[in-house]
């Protein structure tokens, strides 16, 4: 169960760290400078024009999606650069600093409007676009989490080369068509499906793998994301429903772009994430277990329980589908979910990300402030302010369960256990937005086994929520 050692990728050796793994395998440099553009739910963009599921899931507040944004401060290093909605709350800010824990240079949009992605209100910002273009010495390139067509504005914009493939490369291999497609042909272990671009395609899917089987079945867009896109149909007259509903909506072309899987009973989910190089090399970099709720992503806690033989069959796929993904034409990191089913069945790929996801904003920190036999639940306290709140009220709050870098007693290692917190912005964002009483925080909970940081978990959440509830 201790997690898998980190594979030096590309010219970099793993005790220069992850960001350096990235530039060598991306630009050949591991000192280059990278401008991180943190474009949380780019699906949204790259899915515009693709035919979609009806009443597949409600949409987040894209006022704290947006700000998820924040958590990019993590990645950069001290050459590096990270664009930001707003500025950091001077006590985050000052909170970070002592951890050593954000590094990089801070560049804040001309205006933040809530519900735009970091990419369009950078668009839309003359003074940025000129601190950006200032930042052009042939060393310096734009690294967002996800390459839309926006991002390729962007980069254009600020006369500054992306560190990743085309928009169009990232979109086709982030579909689960993609996926699923990879996996057929590479012989992988598959969940039982298909792929349906037409309705009739679909309508003989739910057939073969809903109606003959009696099995439920999952119905997912090619370019859904957090939830949404996707459906689970339980029995034969939900799918006749469905496939009602899609007809209605397909039109005159028939056209539909969605994966069909049989329901498949879990011990867990995982995702592991590897680096594709420029040159076609494929280095592992992390496994953790994924937590989710109603197919939204929830956190993930590392190391995850898995045997050395289950691990070592993940870097197997992903040395095939990182070589897939090479010859499609995409370079940059790669992020996989996989599932271990209950009867003990390893699916090795359920989707491919062909960009950031929340464990690679976690692979910085964890390798400077966590560590080896050390346990991590990356986690997310969901609250209900009435007003706005700054960081110190959050750490006056969370007292000595805050990681801050102050020695306390630990694990054997010397490294301490607490609570770190990796995204302050998106606590206040609805309410400055929409002024609704919502907030979320995002944190890391560390200690020396998995059920020492769920109790760190729970008390942190007792003390937030007794925070939230003073006038």
């Amino acid at each position: 169960m201790s997690p898998p050692p980190e594979s030096p990728a590309h010219g970099a050796t793993a005790a220069e760290g992850f960001t350096a793994r990235l530039k060598s395998a991306l630009v050949g440099d591991p000192t280059a400078r990278f401008v991180y553009v943190n474009n949380f739910e780019v699906e949204r963009v790259w899915g515009r024009d693709e035919p979609g599921l009806p009443g597949a899931g409600l949409s987040f507040s894209s006022a704290t999606v947006n700000r998820i944004e924040e958590v990019g401060v993590l990645l950069a290093d001290e050459h590096d650069a990270v664009v930001l909605k707003e500025a950091v709350d001077p006590g985050y800010a000052a909170y970070l600093d002592a951890l050593g824990a954000a590094d990089g240079a801070r560049l804040t949009v001309d205006r933040n409007v809530p519900d735009r992605s970091v990419t369009a209100d950078a668009l839309d910002s003359p003074a940025l676009l000129g601190a950006l273009r200032a930042l052009a010495d042939g060393r310096t390139y734009l690294m967002p989490l996800g390459i839309s067509p926006d991002e390729e504005r962007l980069a254009e914009a600020a006369g500054l080369p992306l560190a990743g493939p085309s928009a169009a490369v990232c979109k086709e291999v982030n579909g689960k068509i993609f996926s699923r497609e990879l996996v057929d042909a590479a012989g992988l272990t598959a969940v039982p499906g298909a792929v349906c671009r037409t309705v009739e395609e679909l309508a003989e899917a739910l057939d073969v793998h809903l109606v003959q089987t009696g099995s439920p079945v999952v119905v997912k867009e090619s370019l859904g994301v957090s939830g949404r896109g996707m459906v689970v149909i339980e029995d034969a007259k939900r799918g006749e429903r469905l496939l009602r509903m899609i007809e209605r909506r397909a039109g005159a072309d028939r056209r539909v772009s969605v994966v069909v899987e049989r329901w498949i009973d879990k011990q867990a989910d995982l995702n592991y994430q590897f680096v594709v190089g420029r040159d076609g090399q494929v280095g592992f970099e992390t496994v953790k277990t994924a937590l989710t709720e109603n197919g939204v992503h929830r956190g993930h806690l590392f190391p995850p329980a898995l045997r050395p033989d289950q691990v070592e069959e993940l870097r197997v796929a992903a040395d095939v589908i990182g070589k897939e993904l090479a010859a499609a034409g995409y370079f940059g990191l790669a992020g996989v979910d996989a599932l271990l089913a209950a009867d003990g069945t390893l699916y090795p790929c359920l989707e491919i990300n062909a960009r950031f996801n929340m464990a690679t904003y976690q692979n910085r920190i964890a390798e400077r402030l966590i560590g080896e036999g050390r346990y991590a639940l990356a986690t997310t306290f969901d609250l209900r302010p009435s007003r706005v709140h700054g960081f110190d009220e959050v750490r006056a709050a969370l007292g000595e369960l805050l990681l801050d870098g102050t020695p306390r007693a630990g694990a054997d290692t010397g490294r301490p256990n607490g609570v770190l917190i990796n995204n302050f912005a998106t606590l206040n964002a609805m309410l400055r937005a929409e002024g609704k009483p919502y907030g979320r925080l995002y944190a890391i909970c560390v200690g020396d086994d998995e059920q020492d940081v769920r109790r760190t978990r729970e008390r942190a959440e007792t003390l937030l929520n007794e925070m939230v509830a003073k006038p």
